[in-house]
C-alpha cells in the first residue's frame, strides 16, 4: 500500500498533510503554516539549536524522545511520529517543570535561545530518570547561547536530577502510543510540482524505485543532504528515503564482527560501540551534536564521503568493510579502496549502502583523537586513528589514518610501512613520525593551515604511543 500523504500527531491530534513540499524544512512548515513561532532559525544548519524541537518516536510501547534540528529536517520525516514544540510544553496555565527550572535558575536574557535549550532539556529530562554533568553536558551540546552564559542553564538542567517526570505527557502517553500506532505504516510516494519523495517500508521496494530514479538523492538521516536546500538553496527533485527500512536498521555481534545496518542512528551506534572502543565512543560524543546523532546514520557518514568525516579515518584502521546492495547482489569493499575522491566513492547509480562490518581484534591497541577549534559540535581540523599490535615489544602490525589531511581520508603509509617490525619504542615512532610529509600534503583553510595540520598529525601519533607505552590516557584541557 502506497500514501501521498504523511501523518504525525501533534497535541494528540492526527495532523494529515497531502503531497507536501519534500524540500520544505519541519522549520519552515511549523513557522509559516502553523504560525507557532517559539522555535527560531540561528544559523539553518544545524548548528545553534535555536530550532531545537522533539520528536516522539513509538519503539514496541515505548516512546522515545528525540532532540533534533528543525532546520534541516525535511518535513516529510514526520511522518509516524510525535511532534512536540516549546508550545506545547505547559498545561494550561501550567508551565511544565523544564520551564518553571529555567525560570528559577534565571536561564535566559534575550530569550532568543531559549526555546531550544527548553526543548533540549526536556528530551533530557524524558529519557532519562537520574541526570549527571556527562547526561547535561551530551544534551546541551547542541545549543548555542550568546547572553545567558551557560551556569544558570546548566543549574536549571542538574535541578532535574531525579524529579518526577509526571507532566501531561506521561499522563496521556497511553493515548498517545494508541494514535501513534493508529497512524498506518505504508510506503510514502509524494510528488509535489515536480518534486518527488519516496519513503519505502521494505529493500524490495527501494530496488524498484532506486531502478526508476537512478539520480535520486538517497536520505539516511540527512544532515548534509539538507543543506543543499538550506544553505546553498538548490532544489533536490527527487529524494528516496533510507529510514523507513526496518531491516536496515540493526546493530549485530557474531563471534569476532559487528555488522551496523546503514540507517543505524549514530547516537544508537556511540552507546554499542562503547563497550568494544572506548576511543570510538568519545570521538562520536563530539560527533556534531545530540540533534545531529539523533538523526544522522553511520552510513551517511560514509556516503558523503566527506574528508573530514570523524568516522572514516577509524572504520579505516579498524580495517571495517562495507556492504553495498545492488539490483541483484551484494558487494564488499574495504575501506581503502571504498573512496575515490574527494566527495566519490565506489557506490554507483542504483546502489546503496547496506551494513558496515567492523572485527573486533581483542589483542590490537585502538586509539582515535579529534582535534577541533571548539570541544562540543565542531568539524576536525584533524581527526587521527591508530590500531596497533604489539607482541614482545614489537609492532606486528599498524593501521594509521588521518582524516582532515587528503582529499579523502587516508591511510599512513609510509609511517605504517616503517613502525611495522619495529621495536616498539620512543625512537621508532620519532623516526616514523619524521615521514608524514611522505603521506600528505595538506591544504590551508579556514580551520587550520597546513604547518598546523602536519605538525598535529605528527604530535598523535606520538600521543599514542606515549598513552599506550604509560597505559594512561593524557587529557588536554
Amino acid at each position: 500500500m502506497v500514501s501521498d500523504t504523511i501523518q504525525f500527531l501533534l497535541n494528540n491530534k492526527i495532523f494529515k498533510i497531502k503531497n507536501p513540499d519534500p524540500n520544505k524544512t519541519i522549520l519552515n512548515y511549523i513557522r509559516n503554516d502553523l504560525k507557532m513561532t517559539g522555535t527560531k532559525e540561528g544559523c539553518a544548519e544545524g548548528g545553534c539549536g535555536a530550532c531545537t524541537i522533539v520528536l516522539g518516536e513509538l519503539d514496541k510501547n515505548k516512546i522515545v524522545y528525540k532532540a533534533i534540528n528543525a532546520c534541516i529536517s525535511f518535513l516529510p520525516i514526520l511522518n509516524g511520529k510525535q511532534l512536540i514544540l516549546i508550545e506545547n510544553l505547559s498545561n494550561g496555565k501550567s508551565l511544565h517543570p523544564v520551564q518553571e527550572a529555567m525560570i528559577k535558575f534565571h536561564g535566559s536574557q534575550c530569550g532568543f535561545c531559549t526555546p531550544g535549550f527548553t526543548m533540549s532539556l526536556f528530551s533530557m529530562h524524558k529519557n532519562n530518570k537520574s541526570i549527571n554533568n556527562e547526561i547535561v553536558e551530551e544534551a546541551l551540546s547542541g545549543n548555542l547561547c550568546r547572553c545567558t552564559g551557560y551556569r544558570p542553564i546548566i543549574d536549571a538542567a542538574k535541578s532535574l536530577n531525579n524529579k518526577n517526570d509526571l507532566d501531561q505527557f506521561k499522563r496521556e502517553k497511553n493515548k498517545t502510543i494508541k494514535l501513534l500506532k493508529h497512524i498506518k505504516s505504508t510506503d510514502i510516494e509524494i510528488n509535489n510540482r515536480g518534486k518527488k519523495f519516496f519513503a519505502p517500508k521494505t529493500i524490495s521496494n527501494l530496488k524498484k524505485i532506486l531502478n526508476k530514479y537512478p539520480d535520486a538523492k538517497i536520505l539516511s538521516g540527512g544532515t548534509d543532504l539538507s543543506l543543499e536546500v538550506t544553505k546553498f538553496r538548490k532544489e533536490i527533485k527527487t529524494i528516496i528515503s533510507l529510514n523507513s527500512i526496518e531491516k536496515l536498521n540493526f546493530i549485530k555481534k557474531n563471534k569476532n564482527l559487528l555488522e551496523i545496518g546503514a540507517t543505524t542512528s549514530l547516537f544508537e551506534f556511540q552507546n554499542f560501540i562503547k563497550k568494544y572502543f572506548l576511543d570510538f565512543h568519545d570521538i562520536l560524543k563530539r560527533y556534531g551534536s545530540l540533534q545531529i546523532r539523533n538523526v544522522g546514520t553511520i552510513a551517511g557518514n560514509i556516503a558523503t564521503a566527506s574528508p573530514i568525516g570523524d568516522t572514516l579515518p577509524l572504520l579505516l584502521t579498524l580495517d571495517a568493510k562495507i556492504v553495498v546492495q545492488g539490483k541483484k547482489q551484494r558487494k564488499t569493499f574495504s575501506f581503502s579502496e571504498f573512496f575515490i575522491s574527494y566527495r566519490k566513492t565506489k557506490l554507483k547509480k542504483g546502489e546503496f549502502i547496506y551494513s558496515i562490518k567492523i572485527p573486533i581484534i581483542k589483542d590490537n591497541i585502538f586509539k582515535a583523537y579529534k582535534i577541533s577549534k571548539r570541544f562540543d559540535d565542531d568539524i576536525s581540523s584533524v581527526c587521527g586513528s591508530f590500531n596497533f599490535l604489539i607482541k614482545r615489544n614489537k609492532i606486528t602490525k599498524a593501521a594509521i589514518a588521518y582524516g582532515g589531511m587528503s582529499e579523502i581520508p587516508k591511510r599512513a603509509l609510509a609511517i605504517e610501512k616503517k613502525l611495522i617490525n619495529s621495536e616498539f619504542s620512543e625512537n621508532s615512532f620519532h623516526q616514523a613520525v619524521g615521514l608524514i610529509n611522505k603521506d600528505f600534503s595538506p591544504l590551508d583553510d579556514m580551520r587550520a593551515s597546513s604547518h598546523y595540520r602536519l605538525a598535529v598529525a605528527k604530535n598523535l601519533l606520538l600521543k599514542a604511543f606515549y598513552e599506550i607505552k604509560n597505559k594512561q590516557t593524557i587529557r588536554i584541557n
